[in-house]
Formats: structure tokens, C-alpha cells, sequence
């Protein structure tokens, strides 16, 4: 691995970094142009930039220890530093000069979690240009910026929300999203409770999966009922005259809409814990996104003491799940659970709260 000193010979111009994110309800309704409630991570993604002076932007992952070079009107090959690429590609688009840079990035993210390293790294990228550059890029442009780097040059069609929550989230506060107006707001965590965050043990691989099967569901949906996105149905009952299976598409996103809505105007963390738990049995039995281990997860917290609720979080097929629990047994609850999970599967962990753990014992 390549030290940022050597990588640089000598020091960066500008240090940056970005959080994940864990979504707490609203999955898959940003490309609805509906509502979601994430909030940020401690984990976070680095990235340090300098110019590069001899016209050719030089990228490297100390992540996946891999360099990327290529010459100032070229572009990067498709991986980590295609994303890199469409962040300098989509400043320039918006008059920023930006000039050839050396960019090295790291992360304690997992990669494959569904905590959105991708977005982390696009937003890092981007902050670390607009300090460069002095680019005049509020936080709700940037993550549009971040968002259509994604799309365009690492060919996932993906929502708005990894890049907000990236961009506007923190570790504190839920952040309520409108993917249509971009709107937002911090709103209080339930009161007495904390989050659980655990990987699988399954990466999860966006571009490869079924996501975008799914987007181009929605959209066929959506044009059967005669709206422009599924966000604009306000009669639940009206999707069951679709054919399946447009008809549990429409479902969940219809229906976890109204379960956003209901938690951003402030419910219990029981009740919190209640929409949780519809929610990844919508995901599981309407959208078809999850599998046996994210279900076997789930479940196993759902057994402890304290925990209100838990799904999946991300675009499911693999990844995370996040749970809510009672303040102050967060730790105990994630190692039974943790515990249990293991000695059937073995090869799950925690990540929130922040621990070493090895078949659900501390280290």
C-alpha cells in the first residue's frame, strides 16, 4: 500500500471526507420521487487532492491498493476511478477549471454493506475540488454533482439520496429528503433509543443486481396509473389493479411513502420500530430485494431485549441491516444477536456501534 506521502511527494493541497449512510425508512422511493428518512455514519471516506502538474489525473485507492492514470482527455477505465473522473467531469461542467489532479482516497466504510461508500467517495471527491477550486457549489448542488457522476460515469441509475445524506446528513439527527423538491430537514431521532448497524456478511454489488430492473418497474407503473411517479398516488387501494408484478412494486413504495410521512411527524420508538418492521417485510415479500441472511438477521435482533424494530438498509440483495433500540443496549443486544446469527452463518459483524467482533464476541 501506497502511503499519502509517497503518493504525493510530500504533502496534499486539501484533505476532505464524507460519511455513509443507513436509511432508516424509504428504500427504493428516491427514484420515485419520494420521502426517506437516513442519517449519517461515523465511518467516512477520505479523500486528499493536489495538482498533479504534468497533465494527467493520477487516482489511487489505498482501499483496494490500485492506481489509476490517464491523460487529461481521457478517461479513467470503469471502477473506482470512473467514479473520481465524473466528479472532476461534472465541476468542469458546471465552469469550475479544474486542473490535473493527484487524488488518493481511503475509507473505513465497508464496501458492498449498502452504507454508501459510493456516495461517500463522490462527495469526499467533490469537497476536496470545491476547496481547491473555491467552486461556488452548495452542499444540495454538490450532491446533485455526485449523483450524476454516479450515473453517467459509473453507469448506475441510481436515486438522489446516498448523495444528500453524504452531503447534508449527520450522525445525530434523521434527515427527511423529498427527492422531487430536494426539501430537507434534520428532524430528533425517536427519543431513548440508538442504532444497530450490521453487515451480512454478503456484499451487495448495485450495478450487478436487480436494481435497475426494479427503477424501470416502478416507471412502468407508474405510467399504468397515469402519474408521473409513484409518489403521486395518493390511494394505496389503486395499485392492486395493476399486474403483478407491477402491482407489489407499487405496493411498497406506495405504502413506505405513508410510513416516512408518519415517522418524520414524530412517533415513538416503538411505533418507529413498528414502521421498520413493515417496511423490510415489504421489501422482502413485494419488492423482492432481500435474502435468507439479511431475513435471518433481522430476525435475530428483533428477539432482543430492547430492540423496537430492524430491516434492511440500502437496495437490499446483500449489504446491512439497522435496528432500533432502547439507549444503552446497543452493544449487548448486537453481540446476542451477532452471536446467533454466526453459529448458523458465520460471517456476519457489527459496525454500529463501533466495535471489533468476532462471532459476536468483543476483541
Amino acid at each position: 500500500m501506497i502511503s499519502p506521502e509517497t503518493f504525493f511527494d510530500g504533502a496534499p493541497a486539501v484533505n476532505a471526507s464524507a460519511p455513509g449512510r443507513v436509511n432508516m425508512l424509504g428504500e427504493h422511493t428516491d427514484y420515485n420521487d419520494g420521502f426517506m428518512l437516513p442519517v449519517a455514519t461515523p465511518q467516512r471516506t477520505l479523500a486528499a487532492v493536489k495538482p498533479s502538474g504534468d497533465d494527467h489525473f493520477h487516482f489511487y485507492s489505498s482501499t483496494l491498493d490500485e492506481s489509476v492514470s490517464f491523460g487529461r482527455k481521457f478517461h479513467a477505465p470503469q471502477g473506482f476511478g470512473s467514479y473520481i473522473e465524473g466528479c472532476v467531469r461534472l465541476m468542469e461542467e458546471h465552469g469550475v477549471d479544474v486542473p490535473p489532479l493527484r487524488v488518493y482516497v481511503s475509507t473505513n466504510l465497508p464496501v458492498g454493506a449498502g452504507m454508501s461508500s459510493s456516495a461517500a467517495l463522490e462527495v469526499a471527491v467533490l469537497r476536496a475540488i470545491r476547496e481547491l477550486t473555491g467552486a461556488n457549489v452548495d452542499d444540495v448542488l454538490l450532491a446533485r454533482m455526485a449523483q450524476q457522476a454516479e450515473i453517467r460515469f459509473a453507469h448506475v441509475n441510481c436515486g438522489i439520496m446516498d448523495q444528500m445524506a453524504s452531503s447534508i446528513a449527520d450522525e445525530e439527527h434523521l434527515l427527511f429528503i423529498d427527492a422531487r423538491t430536494l426539501e430537507h430537514h434534520l428532524l430528533p431521532m425517536p427519543e431513548g433509543a440508538e442504532l444497530i448497524v450490521m453487515d451480512s456478511g454478503v456484499p451487495r454489488k448495485l450495478a450487478a443486481s436487480k436494481y435497475n430492473e426494479r427503477r424501470a418497474e416502478c416507471n412502468e407503473a407508474a405510467r399504468m396509473l397515469g402519474v408521473q411517479a409513484l409518489r403521486d398516488v395518493t390511494d394505496p387501494d389503486s395499485v392492486e389493479r395493476l399486474p403483478t408484478p407491477l402491482r407489489e412494486r407499487a405496493r411498497h413504495v406506495v405504502r413506505e411513502n405513508m410510513r416516512v410521512l408518519e415517522a418524520a411527524r414524530g412517533v415513538s420508538a416503538a411505533r418507529f420500530g413498528e414502521l421498520m418492521n413493515a417496511s423490510h417485510a415489504s421489501l422482502r415479500d413485494d419488492y423482492e430485494v432481500s435474502i435468507e441472511e439479511l431475513d435471518v438477521l433481522c430476525a435475530r435482533l428483533r428477539e432482543q431485549p430492547g430492540v423496537y424494530g430492524a430491516r434492511l438498509t440500502g437496495a437490499g440483495f446483500g449489504g446491512a441491516v439497522v435496528a432500533l433500540c432502547e439507549k444503552g443496549r446497543a452493544q449487548s443486544a448486537a453481540r446476542e444477536a451477532l452471536f446467533r446469527y454466526n453459529t448458523a452463518h458465520r460471517q456476519g459483524r457489527i459496525l454500529i456501534p463501533e466495535m471489533a467482533a468476532n462471532n459476536g464476541e468483543s476483541t
